[in-house]
């Protein structure tokens, strides 16, 4: 049995990690500011909800308060925005509203930061005990996206990923930043991996992937040490 914590698992890749990651009688705690729609589904996994703000301070020690003593085996940092019209052709970054960069900083990296922080002592009573932080093939070096707090933000989720790694080596708690490209969020996760492939003919990457990815990095055992995944889409020329 495994216990699952994921941010940010309302919709997209969070929601396809909560179908998709684990298997009968483990327990899975879902993160959000809205209800997640897969509370209702019965297939012998145990699900939770903790409703929460991650633009919010305060949320981290919600979080916590929620979760109790509870051990945490994975811990999924899945939460992400971005600038409100970051991927239109006419983006201009003069125009960001400066609040909403603050907020994108605080959701995207901050708030990593505050949550893995409070929730560490559910990790540790874990034997195997693994974080996974979800990045964004925007976030590596010299990628040509211009959306420029968008792009601090996830390259700065790199960062939290090699300075915890270090911090938590002598504890044995695995820590791995996953960059994916572009994903087929919108195709949910029980429309299978043929409707993607059909759909997006290789420029964009299937929820399946993600979350078989996540998969092995969980089983692993404490003796291995994935730093980072970067998997662009096959035929996404611009990642």
């Amino acid at each position: 049995m495994m216990n699952f914590v994921v941010l940010g698992a309302s919709k997209g890749l969070g929601d396809a990690f909560v179908k998709g990651l684990p298997e009968k009688g483990d327990h899975v705690w879902m993160v959000s500011r809205s209800r997640p729609v897969s509370l209702a589904l019965n297939d012998g996994v145990h699900r939770y909800w903790i409703e929460a703000d991650l633009s919010l301070s305060t949320a981290s020690n919600h979080i916590a308060d929620a979760m109790k003593d509870e051990p945490i085996d994975v811990l999924i940092y899945n939460a992400g925005i971005w600038e409100k019209e970051g991927f239109e052709d006419h983006y201009d970054f003069e125009k960001d509203d400066p609040k909403d960069i603050t907020n994108i900083m605080h959701v995207n990296t901050t708030s990593a930061i505050l949550c893995t922080q409070k929730l560490l002592p559910n990790l540790k009573k874990s034997e195997n005990a693994k974080i996974i932080l979800i990045g964004s093939a925007d976030g590596i070096e010299n990628n040509e996206s211009k959306q420029v707090t968008y792009v601090a933000s996830k390259f700065g989720m790199r960062g939290i990923g090699n300075s915890l790694r270090e911090n938590l080596r002598k504890y044995e708690i695995g820590v791995t930043c996953i960059n994916p490209g572009n994903i087929a969020a919108t195709i949910p996760y029980e429309e299978g991996l043929e409707k993607v492939l059909t759909t997006y003919k290789g420029k964009r990457i299937p929820v399946q992937d993600i979350v078989s990815l996540v998969k092995t990095v969980a089983n692993l055992s404490k003796a291995s040490c994935v730093k980072e995944i970067n998997i662009p889409a096959m035929l996404d020329r611009n990642a």
